[in-house]
């Protein structure tokens, strides 16, 4: 007897972990998810790409424009020495603070969120050349300006006050 509720319990458990793994691979193979899956990897490939850019070609030149300035150098070591780089520093475990690194990490930002924007602003110019602009529709409708309702734009008499409408000038 318990043999056989135990048997009906885990055929139970199992339909119910059928009916997971079935939801699961239907929200999985939607179109919102595959396409999120993909802007992942190409944000990731693309991040590298930028990060080369900041990094290779960018950094360089703020650093000359910076008097030569290296901001990764610049930390305040903690247990009172006097240190020549961060590198030093940390070859003989002194504890620092690297507020360089901090500097450098925001330069980097937004160099990289500019970089970002100007992609963006360059593909939605490039999506937006074939567009036309779309012209404002007609009016259908105008006010009599006896009793200020809102009538059919060819009417000739407003069907509320029975005015007889000016057509030349509209």
């Amino acid at each position: 007897m318990k043999k056989e509720r135990f048997e009906k319990t885990l055929e139970k458990e199992a339909e119910k972990g059928k009916g997971f793994l079935k939801e699961f691979k239907e929200f999985a193979m939607k179109g919102n998810v595959l396409d999120l899956a993909v802007g992942v990897i190409i944000g990731g490939a693309f991040s590298s790409i930028v990060t080369s850019l900041v990094t290779n070609i960018l950094t360089p030149i703020i650093t000359l424009l910076t008097g030569k300035v290296s901001f990764t150098d610049l930390f305040i070591s903690l247990d009172g020495n006097e240190y020549p780089t961060l590198a030093a520093a940390q070859e003989v475990g002194a504890s620092t603070l690297n507020y360089g690194l901090f500097i450098q990490s925001v330069i980097d930002f937004i160099i990289i969120a500019f970089v970002i924007f100007l992609i963006v602003k360059g593909i939605n110019k490039i999506r937006n050349i074939g567009k036309k602009e779309e012209e404002e529709p007609a009016p259908t409708t105008k006010k009599c300006p006896f009793c200020m309702s809102e009538i059919d734009i060819k009417a000739t008499r407003c069907p509320h006050c029975t005015s007889q409408l000016d057509t030349d000038g509209e």
